[in-house]
């Protein structure tokens, strides 16, 4: 052997690599997998399984049982309106069982079951958190209107569907809104949601922001819009109310704001005070303002000009041709 294949031979890296051995499985890791499949099943269980197909009449449960689960359009949900385009492959979904067997060797299983004891339970966990949730309107009826919230049919008030009543409920007939559970009875199987509290705090809130940006001493015009005993209330042109006391509209002492002010009256006010959200206002700062103009206005001639001033020194130093 050459030389040069020699060196060759003894520098040639190794090719050969030592490969990892597989970890090597045993029953102990598929033992959560085995006792669930073995597990007894009874009709009015309740499975948690994954969904594994979406069909338009139904859903195909995984709960890691021996058999599958299905859930038929017509055991989804009490809502008319609702269809499994809502229902994802890989999402995790309850349901009680109704039939152990569907003939075709499928559990047969039911949403509106199951959430007539989960969604119940959620229901009045909502009511006592005070949470806030998205519904969609489904229908009108009697007095307002009808949402399904856990699949259970939930009654929303006319007096409570905005901040004011509303007159015809069938507008809101497939819009989205955000309520609260008001009352969740499960025995009664009643529902009752509303959005008027939380159409409330957000008015509340918008109306802290204006005024945050409204300065004592700012003059503006106003709407008279109501009269009290006690004053009369304005409306500003950044939509926010303001009072004036009955001792501020005028120099004069009145009885009531109505001797001096109508509704709908244009009126110019000063603002005087902010507290706690509230806007007081002046008409009569206005007015003692203008007295003050008209005082520092007034010229009065010297006494001793005015005495001195006559006709003849008028005319004294004019020449006639």
């Amino acid at each position: 052997m050459s030389e040069e294949v020699k060196n060759m031979n003894e520098t040639k890296p190794e090719t050969a690599t030592k490969e990892t051995a597989a970890p090597v499985e045993t029953m102990a890791d598929y033992e959560d997998a085995i006792n669930a499949s073995l597990k007894p099943i009874h009709e009015g269980d309740i499975l948690t399984g994954e969904v594994i197909g979406v069909s338009e009449d139904t859903v195909t449960l995984d709960f890691g049982s021996f058999t599958d689960g299905i859930i038929r359009l017509e055991d989804a949900s009490d809502d008319p309106n609702f269809t499994f385009n809502e229902i994802q492959v890989g999402q995790t979904i309850s349901a009680t069982v109704i039939r152990r067997d569907d003939g075709e060797g499928h559990i047969l299983l039911s949403m509106k079951e199951a959430a007539a004891v989960l969604g119940w339970e959620r229901l009045e966990q909502l009511l006592k958190d005070q949470s806030n949730i998205t519904v969609k309107i489904s229908e009108a009826v009697k007095s307002g209107v009808v949402a399904y919230v856990e699949g259970i049919r939930g009654f929303i008030p006319a007096s409570k569907l905005a901040l004011e009543y509303v007159e015809n409920p069938e507008d809101w007939v497939g819009k989205e809104i955000e309520v609260r559970v008001i009352t969740a009875d499960p025995e009664d199987k009643k529902l009752v949601l509303s959005a008027k509290e939380i159409l409330r705090e957000k008015e509340a809130e918008e109306r802290k922001q204006r005024v945050s940006n409204v300065e004592v001493g700012l003059v503006t015009e106003g709407t008279v819009e109501s009269l009290m005993p006690y004053g009369a209330f304005v409306r500003l042109s950044n939509d926010l109310t303001g009072l004036v006391h009955v001792s501020q509209i005028c120099q004069q002492r009145i009885k009531h704001p109505g001797v001096v002010l109508k509704e709908g009256q244009t009126v110019k006010v000063k603002v005087i005070g902010i507290k706690d959200g509230k806007i007081s206002l002046s008409m009569k700062a206005l007015e003692d303002v203008a007295a003050v103009e008209v005082e520092e206005e007034t010229y009065e001639m010297p006494e001793t000009e005015a005495a001195t001033t006559s006709l003849a020194s008028l005319f004294k130093n004019i020449k006639l041709s």
